[in-house]
């Protein structure tokens, strides 16, 4: 993560732990949302920081696109 340098420890675990449940259950409403405009991309929110990522259904596995502030985690996708 090359922005791993800007995170404080508890928010980096926050997010590691957000990793392991979008794992379990990626369509999971409580936990994330799809995102409109972009077909198949979905965000996660973690404090001011946002996971973006897609499923990919036969492999049951998530590809995250990015993992950015807030503010930077819709541009450039």
């Amino acid at each position: 993560m090359k922005r791993r340098d800007r995170l404080d420890q508890a928010t980096y675990q926050r997010i590691e732990r957000r990793l392991d449940e979008l794992e379990a259950n990626p369509h999971d409403p409580r936990i994330s949302k799809p995102l409109k405009g972009l077909e198949g991309m979905r965000s996660s929110r973690v404090g001011d920081w946002r996971i973006v990522y897609t499923i990919h259904e036969k492999g049951n596995m998530i590809y995250v696109v990015a993992i950015r502030p807030r503010g930077e985690a819709y541009r450039n996708l």
